[in-house]
């Protein structure tokens, strides 16, 4: 079975209240119980985490490695500030899935910049709730791809 973990950043504990019109009224509950049932259904056990602090997010990233196959994070106005959370998931080398609900590129300049986007094997934004189970799926699928690559007779490394 594969254990994926789900990190949500800073205010994402306000959806469904917090500008409906941007984020949705979906709350954080029923994104993390949709979540779960789509990972139940693909043999894979999800744990979520939410936090408004910079330094929980770090250290539930650097707990990460041993214990799950993957990361999905939407780590909400970090993305655009925090060199931190990037050089934890740089340092755990664990595939993560970057996620957001609104396309941060056609907000505010200032949101137009993820400081993680070149350590993630992807992005998903702009789907509103979507961008979560897409997110999801697209970590799966990379996972599931990865054991199929046969390794390289004598180099160690992987055909691409």
């Amino acid at each position: 079975m594969r254990h994926i973990l789900l990190l949500h950043g800073p205010n994402l504990n306000l959806l469904g209240s917090r500008e409906p019109e941007r984020y949705g009224v979906s709350t954080l509950g029923e994104i993390n119980q949709q979540m779960k049932e789509l990972a139940k259904s693909k043999g894979t056990e999800l744990v979520s985490f939410q936090s408004n602090s910079e330094g929980d997010l770090v250290g539930q990233i650097q707990s990460a490695r041993g214990r799950y196959d993957a990361i999905v994070i939407n780590a909400a106005a970090y993305t655009h500030t925090s060199i931190a959370i990037r050089d934890a998931l740089l340092a755990v080398d664990i595939p993560a899935v970057e996620v957001h609900l609104s396309n941060i590129y056609q907000r505010e300049s200032f949101r137009q910049t993820s400081r993680i986007a070149d350590v993630v094997i992807g992005q998903v934004s702009g789907f509103g709730a979507q961008s979560y189970l897409l997110g999801l799926l697209g970590a799966i699928s990379y996972l599931e791809t990865q054991k199929q690559i046969p390794e390289m007779s004598g180099s160690g490394k992987k055909d691409t």
